[in-house]
């Protein structure tokens, strides 16, 4: 026995010993990608960088957003993947965004990128306004298919509509922001009153209201592009619909949140949101990406699809945002689904 500890103690002096293996590096991530995205990006991140481990958060845009500027004197939060731009925008005039060019962002298109040097905040990809339309449950009650979003505020539809709260979801902000920036303020506004009267229920998710379409709960949820394409490609009976008006969008992003003390796995974090490796799992969810030339036709969403998007003049929707969701929670707060 005291051979063996002489032994053992001669290596350890000679440096011979195996090191002990480094623990690696958490970061702490907010994100507004749908649940079922977050373990795939994850994985992927965490394959091509070993020495760092993702800790997610996750909740809709408005949540992440409000969380975010509710610590922003304590961050809590390294970076952030996968959130509205127009909420990256809200951070930025905070003070609160790391500027970083991350490798690579030459090669996506500019109109993509935050116009800062260096960047305060880089795209993912593109989603957008989609009216979820069940065909059955439609038949059943005799109603028309819209093809607008003038056609909705008809009194056909009082009821039979579902759409996400602008304060929970980007989904439903970017609806709002669209239709004020596409009719003007006021017409804006008195189209969202007669809307009102048609809806059943203003939900906290993005995705809800197609999931509650592609259900029969309610025949049309007012939506986005993807998960409408998802669920009708698992053979749920709805069709998608892009209102020839346009489509309110907005752009999937990528930051560092400035404090982090974490700053070389934030920057590889972001690195890797905009290689192509990450291109291709968003393409998987997207028609629309930062990245040229990576996307591929989906028989669900129209080949003209990026052409459909409506102008959106991103610094005003950011600027603007608080005093359009309070406006907009005093006229239709009372038909919101009750908060879990």
């Amino acid at each position: 026995m005291k051979q063996l500890i002489a032994l053992a103690a001669g290596l350890a002096l000679s440096g011979l010993t195996a090191p002990l293996a480094q623990a690696a590096t958490t970061l702490t991530v907010y994100t507004a990608l749908e649940a079922d995205q977050v373990k795939e990006y994850k994985e992927a991140f965490e394959k091509a960088n070993p020495d760092i481990e993702i800790r997610f958060v996750r909740e809709s845009t408005g949540i992440i957003t409000a969380k975010l500027l509710s610590e922003k004197n304590n961050p809590q939060a390294d970076a952030v993947w996968g959130l509205a731009a127009t909420s990256l925008m809200i951070l930025d005039q905070q003070g609160m965004l790391q500027p970083y060019a991350p490798k690579g962002v030459d090669k996506l298109s500019p109109e993509f990128v935050d116009k800062a040097k260096p960047p305060k905040w880089t795209g993912m990809d593109v989603w957008a306004a989609t009216i979820c339309f069940n065909t059955v449950e439609a038949a059943k009650k005799n109603l028309p298919k819209p093809e607008s979003w003038a056609d909705l505020a008809k009194p056909a539809y009082k009821g039979q509509i579902v759409m996400p709260h602008p304060a929970s979801s980007g989904t439903g902000y970017l609806d709002v922001s669209a239709w004020l920036q596409m009719m003007g303020e006021k017409k804006g506004w008195d189209y969202m009153d007669k809307l009102h009267a048609n809806m059943a229920q203003y939900v906290h998710s993005g995705s809800k209201p197609c999931k509650m379409a592609a259900a029969g709960e309610y025949p049309i949820g007012i939506s986005f592009e993807y998960r409408g394409a998802q669920l009708k490609e698992k053979g749920a009976p709805i069709d998608l619909i892009y209102p020839k008006e346009g489509l309110g969008w907005d752009l999937e992003a990528t930051a560092i949140i400035k404090g982090s003390k974490k700053l070389a796995a934030a920057q590889k974090l972001a690195d890797f949101s905009v290689s192509l490796p990450a291109m291709r799992l968003y393409e998987k969810n997207y028609a629309v990406l930062a990245m040229p030339g990576v996307t591929k036709p989906n028989p669900f969403i129209p080949a003209d699809y990026a052409q459909r998007l409506s102008k959106n003049n991103f610094a005003w929707a950011a600027k603007q945002r608080e005093a359009i969701l309070r406006e907009w929670s005093r006229r239709y707060e009372s038909k919101a689904e009750p908060k879990s």
